[in-house]
């Protein structure tokens, strides 16, 4: 391949990088308004707390702590992990909490019945995938203006 040849291809490369930024970037839009519009299906329902824990990660190599809060909780004789969780301290054992009941799990609050739904799983793909190619794009785009000023 010709230094002509790859300079196309390289641009090329670029523009779609940037279509798709543009691309994605406009689904993602579109998707938080639509997760943030759905009304999913849920019940709210009394629950019993049967424990909370904190249970804190260290990150050795970074030196971060991280913590994670497991909450029980008994619904119609069954145990289940209540989703969506921001704290344990909320949550004293015995006591008797309102929990949103949607496709056989228990959610803390409704926002988590929203975040669980396969509409808002797309939007965090997107989401996610937009940033990689916020990053990506102008990366890529430096890279070959450096090549094209070497050659």
């Amino acid at each position: 391949m010709n230094h002509v040849e790859e300079k196309r291809k390289g641009k090329r490369i670029c523009l779609l990088l940037w279509i798709a930024l543009g691309i994605s970037i406009v689904t993602t839009i579109v998707l938080w308004f639509l997760v943030n519009k759905s009304n999913p299906k849920y019940e709210e329902v009394k629950v019993i707390v049967s424990s909370s824990e904190t249970k804190e990660i260290v990150n050795r190599k970074k030196g971060t702590r991280t913590y994670k809060y497991e909450v029980k909780v008994r619904y119609e004789d069954k145990i289940y992990d209540l989703e969506n969780v921001h704290n344990a301290y909320s949550y004293l054992e015995g006591k008797s909490i309102t929990a949103y009941l949607a496709n056989g799990k228990l959610y803390a609050n409704k926002e988590g019945v929203k975040t669980a739904t396969p509409l808002a799983k797309v939007y965090f793909v997107f989401l996610i995938g937009s940033f990689g190619l916020l990053i990506l794009a102008p990366s890529y785009m430096a890279k070959i203006k450096q090549q094209n000023q070497q050659k």
